[in-house]
């Protein structure tokens, strides 16, 4: 492989946001360097890492394709709980109350329709929807979600907390809907947290310029050849590519090595693999990025982060072969072409740190 004038940099940002401020600014400033989209990559140990990231490339018009899981806005799950919030604002919005309705047990699209008619011969106001006939297998659930939609219908209601109401209440469906409940549920936060960035729900929906929801967690169709796009991909799809800018998202204890693949040193040993496996995809630029906090939803003291550590698999003694950036602190020889002493191999230090 070609030696690299850049050191790999090991950067931390305040969180999960200010991580993906970090990725979003630095393939810009690559991509004005003249290096195309298509030849930089973000790798991530899990799919749904990506999701924060996912919706600012969006909003910002960012092409991407993303390999080894669903783009997060094009996930059913994430489609059904944006919708409930599409037809909380917008009682006519057909599309959108038909997938909501088909959410119930025992709804079917006939049924669907015809709770569909009964509200437009109300006014659309989701107060009377109590009093309809629904099928057997909806009734137990019937009253808690007409209370969900009278409540997201009131003006008064405030916006923040609406995204957590109907969370709670579509968490307990999950498991009858689809399969990897426990990780669709961590997108569901992800997106609970982006919610609260925004002022009204109106903004949040329109911001996030979701298309009509007509199919069910499709897999988006890879970009014709001649586009450039970003490309996104968890490691395991990445193994045997390389490009010339790797950027490798929550390079904490908890993410890599996953929590969830800690209980043998065999599976620790992999997960160092792993991430050896994320850094060698890089030919020119390798970022590493450690968010010092992280969104969660169950801390009982009302901060709702945790705080991370960096990667055990890059402990103090191996800090010096990293060029150190701290997300908001940047100095102008942080810069994207900035010399430095030496060109460095970063593929033959990562197999001299490791063997």
């Amino acid at each position: 492989p070609r030696q690299s004038e850049q050191r790999p940099s090991l950067v931390t940002a305040e969180d999960e946001q200010a991580q993906v401020d970090c990725v979003v600014q630095w393939v810009l400033e690559h991509r004005e360097a003249g290096v195309d989209l298509n030849r930089q990559v973000v790798l991530m140990r899990a799919a749904h890492h990506s999701d924060l990231l996912e919706v600012e490339l969006g909003r910002r018009n960012i092409p991407f394709v993303k390999y080894g899981g669903l783009k997060f806005l094009e996930a059913a799950h994430v489609k059904d709980v944006l919708c409930v919030l599409r037809w909380a604002e917008n009682p006519r919005d057909g599309v959108a109350g038909f997938r909501v309705l088909q959410l119930l047990p025992g709804f079917g699209p006939a049924h669907a329709r015809r709770v569909q008619e009964r509200l437009e011969g109300m006014g659309f106001d989701f107060a009377g929807l109590g009093g309809l006939e629904v099928p057997a297998a909806a009734r137990a659930d019937w009253p808690l979600f007409c209370e969900l939609m009278r409540t997201l219908s009131r003006g008064t209601t405030d916006w923040q907390g609406q995204l957590g109401m109907v969370r709670r209440w579509y968490e307990p469906h999950l498991e009858r809907l689809y399969d990897a409940a426990h990780t669709r549920a961590a997108d569901l936060e992800q997106l609970e947290q982006l919610a609260a960035g925004y002022p009204t729900r109106e903004r949040f929906l329109s911001e996030l310029t979701l298309d009509p929801p007509d199919a069910v967690g499709d897999e988006a169709a890879d970009p014709y050849l001649d586009e450039d796009y970003l490309i996104l991909s968890t490691i395991h799809s990445a193994k045997g590519q390389e490009w010339d800018v790797v950027y490798v998202l929550n390079v904490v204890d908890g993410c890599i090595p996953s929590d969830m693949a800690t209980g043998t040193p065999e599976e620790v040993e992999e997960e160092r693999r792993l991430l050896y496996v994320a850094m060698t995809r890089a030919r020119d630029h390798l970022y590493l990025l450690h968010p010092h906090r992280f969104y969660t939803r169950r801390r009982p003291n009302g901060d709702n982060h945790v705080h991370a550590p960096r990667t055990r698999f890059i402990p103090d003694a191996l800090l010096p072969l990293f060029e150190r950036r701290a997300h908001g602190t940047l100095h102008a020889t942080d810069s994207l072409g900035s010399p430095v002493a030496a060109p460095i191999d970063v593929q033959t230090r990562l197999r001299e740190m490791w063997g």
